[in-house]
């Protein structure tokens, strides 16, 4: 599962660990992603988003249909 958010874009950073010693190597900062299943009234079915647990939150405040309709404007297909 690759680790971006559909609705939000939100993808890993990078950047570096630093040890006590202070010697760096390299890390990866993921978002916190889910599979999660929502059903969408307009179309009649269900359909399963990748989604950052920021961006569940946006769909319970906006309603899955405004964010389907997000998600399709950045070009993404659902």
């Amino acid at each position: 599962m690759s680790a971006h958010c559909q609705l939000t874009g939100s993808k890993p950073g990078f950047g570096n660990k630093i040890s006590h010693s202070h010697h760096r190597t390299s890390r990866r900062f993921d978002p916190n992603i889910q599979r999660k299943r929502y059903w969408l009234p307009g179309e009649g079915r269900y359909v399963r988003l990748t989604l950052s647990v920021r961006a569940i939150r946006t769909v319970d405040s906006i309603g899955i249909e405004a964010a389907v309709a997000r998600i399709r404007a950045r070009g993404e297909k659902v």
